[in-house]
């Protein structure tokens, strides 16, 4: 008897690592997901989401990503499954993937037809800056690589914790955040750079607006005479344009800034990066 006990809890314990890989998790659909064992060919479509698998360790396991993943280096040869407009089923398909993570509701016919072939679709919807380590710790569940997601989450919300510190308490700078070179599109409060924008001591001056993206005419940006704008670009080209109006004050006194779109409008880890030169040009425009 003592034989076929001792035999039996040996069996058991021999199992225990692999019924604790199984993961349960809610999306942010508030969808349960759940996978039996950790997801070995996962498929991003979206950038930030392939910036954030190899963040959390999980970058091997990614074998497909949509065009435009360009970070890290390595994501930049993985295999291309479509891009904002389309995806190219037949590809995902051939790349057998046992988990597809999809950012809001992108695709929502394609991924049906997927769904329906038994392959697990997790979907991010990032709101807040607090939904980026959410959704770390929750795609270390998924891919098994849970201590080193857990390790990035927390160093993420430690960064953005310091900057808050530093700053929420410094004077407050009028703020203009402009969308690309062209035109004058913006965020109100319902997005996470407007979020950024406060942590580190600014105003958002369109932040009341009553779309997420609002485009806004030179009159009403005039009017609102913004203490610094930043434009999320590649290039400078854009000052051109703003140094018609040196009655602005952001323009009188060359507060004028740029920064990568990829730093502040991905919801990925890099983020805080794209945090920190916010403050950092934030603090350079409180200089009389």
């Amino acid at each position: 008897m003592k034989g076929i006990l001792s035999t039996t809890l040996i069996s058991f314990a021999l199992l225990l690592p692999t019924l604790t890989q199984a993961c349960t998790v809610v999306d942010d659909t508030g969808t349960p997901f759940h996978l039996d064992k950790p997801a070995e060919r996962v498929i991003s479509l979206a950038p930030h989401i392939t910036e954030t698998l190899f963040a959390i360790g999980a970058g091997k396991q990614v074998v497909g990503v949509m065009e435009g993943s360009n970070y890290p280096a390595a994501a930049r040869g993985i295999k291309k499954v479509g891009n904002y407009r389309d995806l190219d089923l037949e590809t995902i398909l051939n790349l057998h993937p046992d988990l597809i993570v999809t950012w809001s509701h992108y695709f929502s016919n394609q991924l049906a037809a997927l769904k329906r072939l038994g392959i697990p679709i997790y979907t991010t919807e990032p709101r807040r800056l607090e939904d980026i380590p959410k959704t770390m710790r929750q795609l270390g569940c998924l891919t098994g690589t849970d201590k080193t997601a857990q390790a990035a989450a927390d160093q993420f919300s430690q960064r953005l914790a310091a900057l808050q510190q530093h700053y929420q308490t410094q004077k407050p700078v009028t703020v203009f955040y402009q969308i690309g070179p062209y035109s004058l599109i913006t965020l109100n409060k319902d997005s996470w750079v407007d979020q950024v924008i406060t942590l580190c001591g600014g105003r958002n001056l369109f932040a009341d607006a009553p779309t997420i993206a609002p485009q806004v005419s030179w009159e009403a940006v005039i009017a609102a005479n913004p203490q610094a704008v930043i434009n999320s670009s590649n290039s400078d080209q854009w000052k051109t344009a703003w140094n018609h109006w040196s009655q602005v004050s952001a323009v009188k006194k060359r507060f004028l800034f740029t920064i990568d779109p990829d730093l502040l409008e991905r919801a990925g880890p890099r983020l805080v990066e794209g945090a920190a030169q916010v403050c950092q040009y934030l603090q350079t425009s409180r200089i009389e």
